[in-house]
């Protein structure tokens, strides 16, 4: 019996004895069954209603059980949020919790370095002919937030420190933003430019230094890409200004640091140098991409005069030693985006070098394909002069020029994925071989070629 049918028989349980009690009326039949049916449609017409407030009441309860479950799931998303973000409710925009652990093991020749001419008649160092094997990295914890409005307007900030396997403790990037979104933007800290010389997967090839400080080593071959004044100086910081048109993109940033930092131990071409003011790195880039192909242009030069270098002893003048300018062009062409599985990237870089008592160039190529790259690098060296300190000697100040040399430099690498079915785990396996050829010197056999394998584990979070 539903509840239509109850609230009938109800109102005709009511309505027997009002029935019952109209009997000792003096009514007709027919007035009696008029009252009759009367009484029975105002019962249906409660029924009805009786029922419509069932069924209301039955949806409310529906709802508010889905309606508990929904909110059941956002206490679960508000304890437990996707990992590497987080969200904030005060009107001030995003931040973004996220890091990468990378660890190396090594079986690499001599030091870091590529090739070295240090054993040439005057420069008595022997790095030694032995393996050097290790174990080093780091592990990157990153914070980013971000404003954006409306209107495109927005700023933000980044901050990535490193705490290193050797105890100490360092910064990658700390920089501040602001712009129009998709338009323009202004950067200020400590970050790269514009990769003017990408080695695309490069998982070990072994240059002499860093990208920004302690670049050139004196009496080592010199492996020149576009990075004296890309960034992240240990001696002084950047600014700079990038737009975007369509398929052109165009930044101009300024590298202010102490000149000396990019030469290891403040040494050039056999001389000490001293800082007298800092040095501006001037480097604008333009590049061009369109589908898969992309091609960039750039120039970095130092704008201020006679900002380091060292005092003749014979004179005791000055010699200014801060001429560096540098140029680059880089191809590349990919479609991965469109076949991550199947797809090849290919890249093609090219930089020149004019600097005081040297020129150096650089070209190279590598090609990434199903996760295996393969690529060469090509360095031409040609020193022009070059100081010789001999105790032995009474000058000893013997101006020489060492000649030209090339480095051959030939790299690989491979990535394993989804180590232990985690996509944000991975394996690189790399390996390099680097020799030098030199024209009008003389190079030991022990400081000819280097070389080095690696397995970097890669873990992002």
């Amino acid at each position: 019996m539903n509840i239509k049918h109850l609230a009938i028989a109800t109102c005709i349980g009511i309505a027997v004895p009002t029935i019952a009690h109209a009997n000792t009326n003096e009514l007709s039949i027919e007035q009696r069954l008029a009252r009759l049916e009367e009484r029975t449609l105002a019962a249906e017409k409660r029924a009805e209603l009786a029922e419509q407030r069932a069924a209301k009441l039955e949806n409310a309860l529906k709802q508010n059980q889905a309606l508990n479950n929904n909110l059941s799931q956002t206490s679960e998303t508000i304890t437990a949020p996707p990992s590497s973000l987080i969200e904030t409710n005060t009107g001030y925009g995003k931040l973004k919790l996220y890091g990468d652990v990378e660890f190396n093991t090594d079986i690499a020749s001599k030091k870091g370095q590529l090739t070295s001419i240090n054993m040439r008649s005057g420069k008595e160092k022997d790095y030694g002919d032995y393996d050097k094997w290790g174990i080093n990295g780091r592990i990157l914890i990153g914070l980013d937030g971000e404003r954006l409005l409306d209107n495109k307007n927005y700023a933000g900030f980044t901050v990535q420190p490193l705490a290193n396997i050797d105890g100490k403790v360092s910064l990658d990037d700390a920089a501040f933003y602001f712009g129009k979104k998709e338009r323009w933007q202004f950067k200020l800290g400590r970050y790269e430019a514009y990769d003017m010389f990408p080695l695309n997967q490069d998982t070990f090839v072994e240059y002499s230094g860093n990208t920004a400080n302690d670049t050139y080593s004196d009496g080592f071959g010199y492996i020149y890409m576009m990075k004296e004044g890309r960034g992240r100086s240990n001696s002084g910081g950047s600014m700079m200004f990038n737009s975007q048109y369509n398929n052109w993109y165009f930044e101009t940033n300024l590298l202010i640091e102490d000149g000396t930092s990019i030469f290891a131990n403040k040494e050039y071409h056999g001389n000490k140098l001293y800082n007298n003011k800092n040095v501006i790195y001037f480097r604008p880039v333009i590049a061009w991409n369109n589908n898969n192909f992309k091609v960039a242009v750039a120039l970095e030069k130092n704008i201020i005069n006679n900002a380091y270098g060292y005092d003749d002893k014979k004179t005791g003048e000055f010699r200014d030693q801060s001429k560096r300018n540098g140029y680059g062009l880089t191809l590349g062409w990919s479609n991965l985006q469109q076949n991550p599985e199947n797809g090849v990237t290919i890249n093609w870089n090219t930089a020149y070098l004019d600097a005081n008592d040297e020129n150096d160039f650089t070209t190279g190529t590598n090609i990434l394909w199903r996760k295996l790259q393969l690529g060469y690098i090509y360095a031409h060296n040609n020193i022009k002069s070059y100081t010789i300190n001999s105790d032995d000697d009474n000058n000893n100040d013997i101006i020489f020029g060492p000649g030209k040399y090339n480095i051959h430099t030939l790299y690989s690498s491979y990535e394993l994925s989804n180590i232990l079915d985690m996509d944000n785990f991975k394996i690189y396996l790399g390996a390099y071989y680097s020799v030098i050829n030199g024209k009008d010197i003389e190079i030991e056999n022990s400081d000819k070629d280097r070389y080095g394998v690696r397995a970097r584990f890669k873990y992002f979070f």
